[in-house]
């Protein structure tokens, strides 16, 4: 699994890293079971601090996607990938309704938001 981080991105770090994670998880990219890079490695790849890349663990083992295992690192956890789905649509909710306030206040009707929505998708 390739983590890319964007520093253009309006998304901390570590954030980038849990939905990344979190979606290679869902898709079934990343295992259950299958081992995860230590803490320091994941730092070192990225180039980012050992402190970045904790925290994204850390938020990943309470979700419940990773979990620690003593002396063996950190490990993919056997889920449920509906809740985590679930959680994934209603981030897509949240973000959508903010767009769609946006679209709004910058006079774009409905037709307009589905047609862009449209054209973009269409084209990844």
């Amino acid at each position: 699994m390739k983590i890319l981080i964007s520093a253009t991105k309006n998304m901390p770090i570590y954030e980038q890293i849990i939905k990344q994670i979190r979606d290679a998880v869902i898709s079934g990219e990343l295992k259950p079971g299958e081992g995860m890079p230590s803490i320091r490695v994941l730092a070192k790849d990225l180039q980012v601090s050992v402190i970045t890349t904790k925290r994204a663990y850390e938020e990943l083992e309470k979700e419940g996607v990773i979990e620690a295992r003593q002396g063996k690192g950190f490990y993919v956890c056997r889920q449920n990938n509906d809740h985590m789905r679930e959680k994934q649509i209603m981030d897509i909710e949240n973000r959508l309704l903010d767009l769609i306030k946006e679209s709004k206040n910058a006079g774009m009707g409905l037709d307009d938001i589905i047609g862009l929505v449209q054209m973009l998708y269409e084209e990844k």
